[in-house]
């Protein structure tokens, strides 16, 4: 009777004789197992990067909607928007369309806000007027925010003479009578709204970099960005990729009160005469026809105003919402 040797000591541990692919669950490629067996899981193919990042995203908007005032400000924002883009599907008049037969006509079942004294329609120049400072508000708002966090990252990154330059050029704007030299280029436009957007960012971003210059001095000095600039990455690159996302809080919330500054300064311009001029039309250029018939046909004043009323509160509201939530140190954000 023969006898055989004994098997080896089996390396993953299980007894001699005993079939592991039998027994043992199926993986995946990268070592997840499935409840079938079959491929790998679903959250093994994320990267950490990705995990962190989705997480951050959820803890951020479980901060923002425990703000309950934020929440309405964002519903009352988009419905603005919404009221913008399709709020001339519910009229047949356009904005420069003119009823010669309701003049002057106060709210009604043919014409919801009224007429002006010319015969347009108040309810489609109230829509085109909403989208025209949407429009000009959100594009000033965000190239007031890229050209302030370049600048200011790069004046902070590279110091010396490139520092001095910048600084020197942002204490002489902010000196500059600003309001005066933007209705006189604004006047000389005859009221365009691209060039209005063009003035108000080339006349706005001085403070914004002016914060962006000083947080960025702390942010340069971390480990991280020396690493970056030992490896030899350009400095654009550097600002782009590890300065600026550290600043994303900031920027955010900038850019949400960048909105409102900016329709109130529109608004202040059309007012004064130096804005949108006919046959477009603002929220500010609606108030600034509006406030001379106060007395004799107030809807033409009060409709715009509680329009622009409900976008700057909308928007101040959201800001709010975003600096809790962006900031752990407040109130609402350490409550969630």
């Amino acid at each position: 009777m023969s006898t055989l040797p004994p098997e080896p000591n089996r390396p993953d541990g299980a007894p001699p004789g005993h079939d592991v692919t039998a027994t043992a669950p199926l993986m995946g490629e990268t070592g997840g197992l499935l409840a079938d067996g079959v491929g790998p899981r679903q959250d093994s193919l994320q990267t950490p990067i990705a995990r962190r990042r989705s997480g951050r995203a959820r803890l951020l908007a479980k901060r923002f909607a425990r703000n309950k005032s934020a929440l309405v400000g964002l519903v009352v924002f988009v419905l603005l928007v919404l009221f913008a883009i399709f709020g001339g599907l519910f009229t047949s008049y356009s904005y420069t369309d003119v009823d010669f037969l309701a003049i002057g006509f106060p709210p009604s079942s043919g014409h919801w806000f009224g007429t002006n004294d010319v015969g347009n329609d108040l309810y489609a120049q109230v829509v085109h007027g909403l989208r025209r400072s949407l429009v000009i508000a959100v594009s000033v708002s965000l190239g007031v925010t890229v050209i302030a966090s370049f600048v200011g990252a790069l004046a902070a990154y590279f110091g010396g003479w490139v520092q001095r330059a910048v600084l020197g050029l942002i204490y002489l704007l902010l000196v500059v009578p600003t309001l005066l030299i933007l209705a006189l280029i604004a006047n000389a436009t005859g009221g365009d709204w691209r060039w209005l957007i063009v003035v108000l960012i080339l006349f706005g971003w001085m403070m914004m970099a002016r914060i962006v210059f000083s947080m960025t001095q702390t942010i340069v000095t971390r480990d991280y960005v020396r690493a970056a600039r030992y490896l030899g990455e350009p400095p654009l690159t550097i600002v782009a990729r590890h300065i600026i996302p550290n600043l994303a809080s900031l920027l955010v919330i900038n850019f949400a009160l960048g909105v409102v500054g900016t329709v109130l300064t529109e608004t202040a311009l059309s007012f004064l005469g130096f804005g949108v001029k006919v046959p477009d039309v603002s929220l500010g250029a609606l108030l600034q026809s509006g406030v001379g018939a106060l007395a004799a046909s107030p809807w033409l004043f009060y409709f715009p105003a509680a329009v622009l009323t409900l976008l700057t509160v909308s928007m101040a509201l959201i800001a709010d919402g975003l600096r809790d939530a962006l900031d752990p140190t407040s109130g609402a954000g350490a409550r969630s």
